[in-house]
């Protein structure tokens, strides 16, 4: 990297620390993850919930989470409101589509879903028409054999590759995106799976390492290694210019100066609990539903509290510039701008980080 371009990026990234301290301080609320079920009918070897098929009791029903956003959108400004919808199989809930039909068509939220795609059958498509779906995110991880094998769904791929297809023919959503888990068995997959998803007319293309989070941790044979993270980054970088379909990496962490900006839109920033919060199956109010649900990271509950009361006076734990501070990572020389690294990787309990890409990918530790 040229002299100009280090210096500048260092000059960009002293500028971001500045901005997230003010962030932190504003904690303006700019996306609300609705975590729809903990149920999901494919049993992924990298699920951060360790999500079945089994049914969840204490779900909120219909009226109680239409009830919730209609609480929201009276105290606060919807239309600058973001509803991330996840599940983990998110399209489990049949009442899906009415509630978020009601929260885009009366209350004027904007919305999009992320999902398995499998059950984006006919129906569930004009449902998500009618509900004004902006955006959707569909996970497709590996090629034909070893995505049905790597999430326990026979015939998964290519049900879903057909339901992409008359989504496209649908033409409502404006953004089709698709994420791939990465791991040691389908790395090498990579450029045949680009080539797909082009050939599909797929707008967007987000790609990520399997991180040490949930049921991930069962299989940490399958973790990427430095020299493995640097060949997925360094495809992402081959694929920037291509305007057909955008490339960009996942959220997780810092990736030193070779990286930053080249393979994500933005510089590394991990939002959570300062402009994202979540609502989980079971009425909890959380940040993001990746990061382990311990009790005292739990910030209220809808049944007994106010929304706008708990984002206003709680959450302090990660508005600190010092959030997921810990011995090693201070003495880091790029300390003051990855401040920590995510917190969905970070370790509350011993603290520190599980895991850190920026050193495996120029230590390879």
């Amino acid at each position: 990297m040229g002299m100009l371009k280090k210096a500048y990026k260092l000059w960009k990234l002293t500028m971001l620390k500045k901005y997230k301290e003010k962030e932190m301080k504003d904690h303006c609320l700019k996306e609300i993850v609705r975590e729809c079920s903990l149920s999901c009918n494919a049993h992924c070897k990298h699920c951060s919930a360790n999500a079945e098929s089994k049914k969840y009791p204490w779900e909120l029903t219909t009226q109680e989470i239409k009830d919730w956003f209609k609480q929201i959108a009276h105290d606060m400004d919807a239309s600058k409101i973001f509803i991330n919808v996840t599940g983990w199989e998110p399209l489990f809930r049949k009442d899906l589509c009415e509630v978020m039909s009601y929260a885009t068509n009366e209350l004027g939220f904007n919305w999009w879903l992320a999902t398995n795609g499998i059950l984006l059958n006919d129906e569930n498509i004009e449902k998500l028409k009618k509900a004004n779906l902006n955006t959707i995110s569909i996970s497709i991880d590996w090629l034909e054999e070893t995505h049905n094998e790597f999430r326990w769904v026979q015939n998964a791929y290519k049900t879903i590759i057909e339901n992409i297809k008359k989504l496209k023919k649908s033409n409502f959503v404006k953004i089709i995106q698709v994420t791939t888990v990465l791991n040691k068995n389908n790395i090498n997959q990579i450029e045949k799976l680009y080539n797909v998803m082009l050939e599909l007319g797929i707008d967007s293309r987000r790609i990520m390492p399997m991180d040490p989070v949930g049921r991930a941790n069962e299989h940490k044979d399958l973790f990427l290694d430095g020299l493995e993270i640097k060949k997925v980054l360094d495809f992402i970088k081959t694929k920037k210019n291509n305007k057909k379909m955008e490339v960009t990496y996942g959220c997780t962490g810092f990736l030193g100066l070779d990286y930053e900006k080249e393979v994500r839109n933005y510089y590394f920033y991990c939002r959570t609990g300062i402009n994202i919060a979540s609502i989980l199956y079971n009425w909890d109010l959380f940040v993001c539903p990746n990061i382990p649900r311990l009790k005292h990271l739990i910030q209220g509950n809808i049944k007994t509290d106010n929304f706008k009361d708990v984002r206003d006076n709680k959450y302090k734990e990660f508005r600190t510039i010092n959030r997921t501070k810990c011995d090693h990572c201070e003495k880091c020389k790029f300390w003051d701008f990855c401040l920590g690294g995510s917190y969905h990787t970070w370790n509350p309990i011993e603290k520190k980080q599980n895991m850190c890409p920026y050193e495996l990918i120029y230590f390879n530790k």
